[in-house]
C-alpha cells in the first residue's frame, strides 16, 4: 500500500501560508493587467489611438491589450528557467517588481496629443514589460501553493491561486467605478484614468511582504538537496513532457472566456460606435459582479476537484461557458443590462469557474517537480498568446455597423472551448497521485480507499 508522510503541524501553517502568498499576490499582480485591459476598452482608444475611423482606434488599442500575451511566452521561458534553478519563491517576488513598477509607468505616461506617437509606443513597451512579467505569475504560485498542499488537497489549495486573480479584477473594476461614476468625463480623461495605475505602489510594498514569510517548497527544497535541479528545465520539458505541454497549450485557449467577457464585450458595450450605449460605470458592473461570485464559487470547485477529479469541472466548465457565450452577447446587443448581469454571472461566474478553479492544481501535477515551471508557464503562455489578438480579431470580423455579432463571436468562442475540452478529455487524471510521482506518465494513482483516509486525514 503506497504511503503519504504524515503533514507536521510547520507543513501545515506554511501550507495556509502559500495559499495566502499565492492569493494575494496573484490579486495584486492581476490587478495591475487588468486595470489595462479596462482602460484599453474604455479610454486608451480616445488617448493613445485617436483617429477619424473609431473602428481603428479600438482595434488598434484592443491590439495593444493583446501584446501583453505576445511577450508572454518569452517571459515563460526566462522566468520559468528561474522558478526551477532557483525556485518559487524567488521567481514570484521577481515577477512582482517587474509588473509594479511597470504599471505605475504607465500612469505617468504622456498621451497621443502631448508626444505623437511616441504615446503609443512607449505603451507598447511598458504592455510588454507586463506581460513578461505575469507569464511567471500563474505557473510560480500554482507550483508553490500545489507543493506546499497536504496530499488529498491540492485542487482546494491550489484554487486561492485564481481566487486571487479574481479577487484582483474585482479590484481593478472597483477602482474604476468610482472614477468613471462621480468625475467629470474631461477630468477623468486629462488625469483620472492614472490613479488606478500609481496606486500599483501598494503591489510592491505590500507583496514582498507577504511572499518573504513563505518556505521554499518541500519538492524543490529536497531535490536542491539530492543535487538533482534540472540545469535545462526547459530543454528537458520538452524532451519528456511534450505531449502534456501540448495538451495545456490547447486548454489555456480557455482564455477566451475573459477576453469576451471584459475586453471585447466591454468594447462592444460602451464604445459608441457599436451604438448600444451602455454607461461605463454601469457596464464595469457586469465583470465586477461575476468575479464577486467566482471569488465564493472557486474553493468549492477547487475543493470538489479533490472528490471527483480534475478532468470533469474542466470540461462541464469549457464547454458550457462557450455555449453560454452566445446569450451573454446577445444580451449586450439587445442593450438588456438585466440579461447581461444574469449571464455574466451565470458563464463567467459560475460554469467558467469549472475550468478556471482547477487548472491550478491540474497543470502542476501534469509535471514532474524539476520541470515543472517552465513547462506549466511556456505551455499556458503559449496557449493564451494565441488568444492575445482575439479583442482585435473580434473587432475585425465583427466591427461597429455588422450585423449578427453575438452568433459571429459566440461560434469562434464556442469552437476555441470544445478543444480546450477535448485537450482536458486526452489528459490523464491526477488527483490520487502521490507528489513524488507527478508527472510519470505510468504513474499509478493510490487505491481511492487509501486516497480519501489520507485527504480525511489532512483535513482534520
Amino acid at each position: 500500500m503506497s504511503a503519504v508522510p504524515a503533514d507536521s503541524l510547520h507543513d501545515r501553517q506554511q501550507s495556509k501560508k502559500a495559499a495566502a502568498s499565492g492569493w494575494i499576490g496573484s490579486a495584486l499582480e492581476y490587478y495591475d493587467f487588468f486595470i489595462y485591459a479596462t482602460a484599453a476598452s474604455l479610454i486608451f482608444p480616445q488617448l493613445f489611438f485617436p483617429s477619424n475611423n473609431p473602428t481603428v482606434a479600438i482595434v488598434a488599442s484592443l491590439a495593444t491589450y493583446g501584446v501583453g500575451y505576445v511577450s508572454r511566452p518569452i517571459g515563460a521561458f526566462v522566468l520559468g528557467h528561474w522558478g526551477d534553478t532557483h525556485g518559487r519563491k524567488h521567481v514570484l517576488v521577481l515577477c512582482m517588481f517587474l509588473m509594479g513598477f511597470s504599471t505605475i509607468a504607465v500612469g505617468l505616461l504622456p498621451t497621443y496629443s502631448q508626444v505623437g506617437i511616441l504615446a503609443p509606443i512607449l505603451l507598447v513597451i511598458l504592455r510588454l514589460i507586463q506581460g513578461f512579467a505575469v507569464a511567471g505569475e500563474i505557473s510560480g504560485a500554482s507550483s508553490m501553493t500545489m507543493e506546499h498542499a497536504p496530499f488529498g488537497r491540492r485542487g482546494f489549495f491550489a484554487s486561492f491561486t485564481l481566487q486571487g486573480v479574481q479577487a484582483g479584477q474585482i479590484l481593478a473594476a472597483a477602482v474604476f467605478l468610482p472614477l468613471a461614476h462621480y468625475m467629470p468625463a474631461d477630468a477623468f480623461n486629462a488625469w483620472g484614468w492614472r490613479i488606478p495605475f500609481l496606486l500599483s505602489f501598494i503591489v510592491i510594498i505590500v507583496g514582498y511582504i507577504i511572499r518573504r514569510e513563505v518556505d521554499e517548497t518541500p519538492a524543490f527544497t529536497a531535490e536542491e538537496k539530492q543535487g538533482e535541479v534540472a540545469r535545462a528545465p526547459i530543454v528537458e520539458a520538452f524532451a519528456t513532457s511534450w505531449p502534456d505541454m501540448l495538451r495545456v497549450v490547447c486548454m489555456a485557449l480557455m482564455n477566451v472566456i475573459p477576453v469576451v467577457t471584459t475586453i471585447f464585450g466591454a468594447a462592444y458595450a460602451v464604445q459608441a460606435a457599436y451604438g448600444v450605449g451602455f454607461h461605463k460605470d454601469v457596464y464595469l458592473w457586469i465583470p465586477v459582479l461575476g468575479n464577486i461570485l467566482a471569488v465564493v464559487v472557486i474553493p468549492f470547485v477547487g475543493n470538489l476537484s479533490d472528490k471527483i477529479g480534475r478532468r470533469p469541472p474542466i470540461i462541464v466548465g469549457a464547454i458550457g461557458s462557450g455555449i453560454l457565450s452566445f446569450g451573454y452577447l446577445y444580451a449586450i446587443s439587445i442593450a438588456n443590462v438585466p440579461l447581461a448581469i444574469v449571464m455574466s454571472l451565470l458563464m463567467w461566474g459560475i460554469v467558467y469557474q469549472g475550468y478556471n478553479a482547477v487548472f491550478p492544481s491540474f497543470y502542476p501535477e501534469l509535471f514532474p517537480t524539476r520541470t515543472r515551471v517552465s513547462a506549466m508557464a511556456i505551455s499556458q503562455n503559449l496557449g493564451t498568446a494565441v488568444t492575445a489578438m482575439l479583442p482585435a480579431l473580434f473587432a475585425t470580423v465583427a466591427p461597429p455597423g455588422s450585423t449578427n455579432i453575438p452568433l459571429t463571436i459566440g461560434a469562434i468562442t464556442l469552437g476555441i472551448t470544445a478543444v480546450a475540452a477535448l485537450a482536458a478529455f486526452s489528459a490523464r487524471e491526477t488527483y490520487r497521485i502521490p507528489m513524488k510521482d507527478l508527472g510519470q506518465p505510468r504513474a499509478v494513482p493510490l487505491p481511492k480507499s487509501d486516497y480519501e483516509r489520507l485527504r480525511n486525514e489532512a483535513m482534520a
